[in-house]
């Protein structure tokens, strides 16, 4: 007797189905999430992008200029608590960090880390000691010569303080031109953002045109 063939169906196996195409506007939208998300992550815990809009760290970094900050490098923050889960580092002296400015959090500020937790800072004359010993202060820069004296302010004569625990002294590089620690006083290590790392654009609004030597800086 000649033998029947074989139907899928007789045989257990299932027929193929056909996947419904899905909606262009679906697959448009899920990318376009996706990315979002990713975005957020990425903003949230590694890499931030800040705009300079003072001259408080001239020469080192200019009106206009754009930068990417390293928010990774010091720990894993909790979003919108400022509380550190996985510890990292803590800053050095000599690294450039944005921050919540301490009297006005929701304001960002760009400084240089001059004195760590123990350290004491002294300012004579605009030269800056630590723990009684004159730095090599290869970034900082002096543009008035004049002296003002430390009863008039602490600008040029800092008497000496001690940085708290948890805390750090943040001065900007344009030493006569920037409202900093000498002000108002010490920076809490949870207000610390990131370490800024490279310039990515940087535009000169005098000039109208772009400081094309300037992109790609790493920054010291």
């Amino acid at each position: 007797m000649e033998k029947q063939p074989i139907t899928l169906e007789e045989s257990g196996i299932p027929e193929p189905s056909v996947r419904p195409k899905k909606n262009i506007f679906r697959e448009y939208a899920e990318a376009l999430l996706l990315a979002v998300i990713l975005a957020l992550f990425i903003r949230t815990f590694v890499i931030q992008a800040f705009k300079i809009p003072s001259g408080s760290m001239k020469p080192t970094l200019l009106i206009g200029d754009h930068i990417l900050v390293n928010k990774f490098i010091y720990g894993v923050k909790i979003p919108f608590l400022d509380f550190t889960i996985i510890p990292i580092k803590d800053p050095q002296r000599g690294d450039i960090v944005v921050f919540k400015f301490p009297e006005d959090p929701k304001k960002d500020f760009i400084k240089r880390v001059i004195g760590v937790p123990g350290d004491t800072v002294h300012i004579r004359n605009k030269k800056v000691y630590i723990n009684n010993e004159a730095i090599e202060d290869a970034y900082g820069t002096h543009m008035d010569p004049h002296i003002i004296p430390g009863g008039a302010q602490p600008r040029d004569n800092l008497s000496p303080v001690t940085v708290p625990p948890y805390s750090l002294f943040v001065m900007g590089d344009n030493r006569d031109h920037s409202y900093d620690s000498r002000f108002w006083g010490f920076v809490d290590l949870s207000a610390i953002k990131g370490k800024a790392f490279i310039i990515y654009w940087s535009w000169d609004k005098e000039k109208s045109g772009v400081r094309w030597n300037r992109l790609a800086g790493l920054i010291h």
